[in-house]
């Protein structure tokens, strides 16, 4: 779609309101507005319309102050009053542009007195409704729903959420409703959606973006349409195939820039999104912290990995544990981990690690002393087994 498709429908709200009207996209990034620059009275145009023709977007605090007022979820006009310590010195009437139930953007006039009449702003939200068409025709002609699996992935749940979903059930149209899964690919190099894979290339692929991971890293999120509730492959392979193209993805797992990926459990429809990346998330952690899970990891398949990734980021090791993750200890935290995973049975460890017996003894009767835990107890074992496991996140 040309942008002066959009001009002459703004130009077109212009004149039914005999006031400049500007046009953005819901993520308020600027895509029309009129060209009078000064009311009837001569006064300078409002600083924050000037900032957005300028910059072509809104400030966070603009934005924030907008949606406070429910222009998200409105469907009629809005009238929204001055707020200075956000810059905005003038009142707005926001008109949202809406197709299929999804807001697309907005149209912002100024509001005066004695302002716009009924009648005047019922025909301008039939052009706002013009609009709305031309912005949903756009997004299926794009096929790039890379913006709306982001906003789904990163917003807080609750009525933002909601309406993200819909929009990315909106783009995908009737195949929204089938069964579908998540993979992450971590960490991704670059935050640059041009650095990211087209969906075109990746087979199965609905959607991808990257988002943001762990401290000051990306992801890559794909969306994957499966052919059946139980089949992973298409997922799975996706998953190799991506992981093996990144920066650093073929190295070995020990090797600096080591990439991988982690995929989450089915489910039909896109309702359960949010868990179903948080599963992919805790997936892929899991490949990263576990040998036996690199490179490609399911959720099925993590086992305590599944309630180890749910605990928060900022929780302290047990004081019971702290002394033996030190590095001066790392024999004896390796030893302690390769018994308890051989469920203490003493030869199984023994050969596991290379060492003899007595050697397996001597390093299991240090790891109590510096941890204060009984090895012969159930609980203390449960709880030094899942703080070794948790330190390798």
């Amino acid at each position: 779609m040309v942008q002066g498709d959009y001009q002459e429908l703004v130009d077109e709200i212009s004149a039914l309101i005999g006031a400049p009207a500007t046009l953005e996209n819901r993520d308020f990034g600027l895509i029309a507005f009129g060209a009078q620059d000064i009311d009837e009275a001569g006064a300078a145009l409002d600083p924050v319309r000037t900032r957005s023709i300028l910059t072509r977007r809104s400030t966070a605090d603009v934005r924030a102050w907008f949606e406070g007022f429910g222009i998200a979820r409105a469907t009629g006009p809005v009238r929204i009053p001055p707020g200075p310590e956000t810059g905005v010195n003038r009142g707005r009437i926001c008109l949202p542009v809406r197709h299929g139930g999804v807001v697309l953007g907005y149209v912002w006039l100024l509001d005066g007195d004695p302002g716009p009449t009924a009648g005047q702003l019922s025909e301008a939200m039939e052009v706002a409704g013009r609009i709305g068409t031309l912005l949903a025709d756009e997004e299926r002609a794009g096929a790039d729903l890379s913006r709306e699996l982001r906003a789904v992935l990163t917003a807080e749940p609750g009525w933002r959420q909601d309406m993200e979903l819909a929009a990315l059930r909106t783009g995908l149209g009737p195949g929204a409703e089938g069964p579908h899964t998540l993979l992450c690919v971590v960490p991704w190099p670059s935050a640059d959606p041009g650095d990211a894979p087209s969906v075109r290339t990746v087979p199965g692929a609905a959607a991808l973006c990257t988002v943001p991971w762990g401290v000051a890293r990306q992801g890559l999120a794909v969306l994957m349409r499966l052919p059946g509730h139980e089949v992973l492959a298409p997922a799975v392979t996706a998953a190799e195939r991506l992981r093996a193209a990144a920066p650093g993805g073929g190295a070995g797992r020990r090797d600096a820039g080591h990439v991988a990926a982690g995929i989450g459990a089915a489910r039909a429809g896109l309702a359960g999104l949010g868990d179903t990346w948080r599963e992919a998330v805790a997936a892929a952690r899991a490949a990263l912290a576990e040998d036996r899970f690199w490179p490609v990891a399911r959720w099925a398949e993590i086992g305590p990995y599944r309630l180890l990734t749910a605990l928060p980021g900022t929780l302290e090791d047990d004081e019971a544990v702290r002394g033996l993750l030190e590095p001066a200890h790392g024999d004896l935290a390796r030893t302690a981990e390769v018994y308890l995973d051989c469920a203490g049975q003493a030869g199984r460890s023994a050969a596991a690690l290379g060492i003899h017996r007595q050697t397996l003894y001597y390093r299991l009767s240090r790891v109590e002393q510096l941890t204060g835990l009984d090895l012969n107890e159930g609980e203390d074992r449960l709880l030094l087994h899942m703080a070794l496991k948790r330190a390798r996140l």
